[in-house]
């Protein structure tokens, strides 16, 4: 069943990853997809894979903290395809994630975060929605996090800019509702993706770790994700805006006292644990 047959979807960080699996499935939905990424020769990799098999897409070099860039992007899927129906903004700044609190983030990591997280989400919707609105409706996706809800310390850049992927996807929902455009957020848990795979062979007591935390007992994949994105995107939900749906296998609804009782009881009944840093 192809759900999104003859749409158009601009994918930012579609290279590989997360980005790369959802680029993959909106075009086994029938989705012509522009994979919009800073990595080139990865995103372009990642384009012939789909083509191989049977799928349509292009590859861009994308830097998303650039307007001019994602002003290319929409304006290249246009010109290939004629219309615009779809923006998944799911750029990632790795260097982001693990970049200290208040006190020690620099600011050139703050800024760059800041511009690749949130400023990127703006700018895809400031030149993607004109084109949405041509074709009379459009799904916007943003890619936020469980970190947009709880926190850590030694995230203050990353875990600020997926609070505001939130906001933003509340506002522009409301914004452009009149339009027929859709603006929803997936918050997904710990997903195990190409970056992490080998993290995890090499200490796989360490990956059982993380599953116990979850109340379905096991970690996501790329799949669950995948899942959520195309049924945003998709009619079946047609009358969903605004929401953040949360992929997290029940990782964020748990009683905290609970947890940390059942995580110390895991730990003494497994001596051998190698707990991931």
């Amino acid at each position: 069943m192809q759900r999104l047959k003859d749409q158009v979807a601009i994918v930012t960080g579609g290279a590989q990853g997360l980005g790369g699996a959802i680029s993959r499935r909106l075009a086994d939905e029938g989705a012509r997809v522009l994979i919009a990424d800073i990595d080139l020769d990865t995103a372009e990799a990642n384009a012939a894979g789909i083509r191989e098999s049977g799928g349509v897409a292009l590859a861009l070099r994308t830097d998303v903290s650039q307007g001019r860039d994602l002003r290319q992007a929409v304006e290249e899927a246009v010109e290939q395809w004629h219309r615009l129906d779809i923006l998944v903004n799911n750029a990632f700044e790795v260097s982001s994630a693990g970049s200290g609190g208040a006190l020690d983030v620099p600011e050139t990591v703050w800024q760059q975060g800041m511009d690749i997280l949130v400023k990127a989400i703006y700018l895809g919707a400031k030149y993607a929605i004109p084109q949405m609105k041509k074709v009379g409706r459009g799904s916007i996706v943003n890619i936020s996090s469980v970190h947009g809800l709880l926190m850590a310390p030694g995230m203050m850049v990353y875990e600020t800019a997926k609070a505001a992927a939130i906001g933003i996807t509340r506002q522009m929902a409301t914004e452009f509702g009149p339009d027929g455009i859709r603006v929803n957020a997936i918050l997904p848990g710990h997903m195990v993706t190409e970056r992490l795979r080998s993290r995890w062979e090499k200490n796989p007591s360490g990956l059982r770790f993380f599953a116990d935390q979850y109340p379905l007992r096991r970690v996501g994949t790329m799949v669950d994700i995948t899942n959520g994105a195309v049924f945003l995107c998709s009619e079946e939900a047609s009358f969903i805006t605004g929401h953040s749906l949360v992929i997290d296998g029940g990782l964020s609804i748990q009683l905290q006292e609970d947890f940390g009782v059942r995580q110390a009881n895991y730990v003494q009944q497994n001596p051998d644990l190698k707990i991931p840093d």
